[in-house]
């Protein structure tokens, strides 16, 4: 989706973009500097995508603003795509600006890309960088699906959304505290305790349990085959193995 800030997403950008202006917005993931050669992968919510910038053919000012760069900073990148066997994904850009839109403070108290392992209080101290992590952001993805899914084929299955209302005691500025995931409290021995959860119920006239069961099982089915189809990439990120159950339809 064009936007005032970019043209293209990181996925977006192909090797039939060759030779073509690009505009790229996202965070600074990683600098590599070589001398002659510097390269900076550029992350944005779709990926990543590999800028070079080369001695004697990038503007100077271009240089000058990326060794200023620190990881993690917010850029917009205006540059040419062009088509390598060598960079990943056949396509880098050849920055031709770099703006700043936001330096980010060194060191980060956690590492984005996950070479270095940080305790879970540290990750949570620390949510908004955490959230930037390829698992925390596939683990979304993954719940997008599945909500997804079940939305599809309960309508399908004739059922209709019903919003219901949450009471609460006082006011609440903004409904910050009207939590849509339910949390549960409860002491536990087991590391596989559910302690939150998002409930998703319905209500139908004539049915009897077996129908019921049919319902659940039509919805885990089709809630599968959904992840499968959109997810793989991202299960892989969590190191899941693709072992999904048989279910009997």
């Amino acid at each position: 989706m064009k936007t005032k800030y970019k043209t293209h997403f990181a996925k977006d950008v192909k090797a039939e973009l060759n030779g073509s202006i690009v505009t790229l917005a996202g965070w600074v993931h990683i600098k590599r500097d070589l001398g002659g050669k510097k390269f900076l992968i550029l992350r944005d919510k779709t990926g990543t995508i590999q800028l070079i910038l080369t001695k004697g053919k990038t503007p100077q000012q271009v240089i000058e603003t990326y060794s200023k760069l620190t990881r993690e900073s917010v850029i917009r990148v205006k540059g040419i795509a062009k088509a390598s066997e060598k960079a990943p994904g056949g396509v880098e850009v050849e920055p031709l600006e770099i703006e700043v839109l936001s330096l980010a403070k060194t060191p980060l108290p956690i590492d984005v890309i996950g070479k270095v392992h940080a305790d879970i209080d540290t990750r949570l101290n620390n949510r908004v960088l955490d959230l930037r992590r390829r698992e925390s952001q596939a683990i979304f993805r993954i719940q997008d699906t599945v909500l997804q899914a079940i939305r599809e084929k309960l309508r399908e299955l004739g059922f209709v959304e019903v919003l219901t209302p949450k009471i609460i005691a006082s006011a609440t500025e903004g409904g910050a505290q009207l939590l849509g995931p339910a949390f549960r409290a409860e002491e536990s021995d087991t590391p596989y305790h559910l302690s939150e959860f998002i409930s998703v119920d319905i209500e139908a006239a004539f049915m009897n349990y077996f129908d019921v069961m049919n319902v659940l099982e039509e919805v885990v089915e089709h809630v599968l085959r959904r992840v499968r189809e959109k997810n793989l990439e991202d299960l892989k990120i969590l190191n899941y193995e693709e072992e999904f159950p048989k279910i009997r339809i």
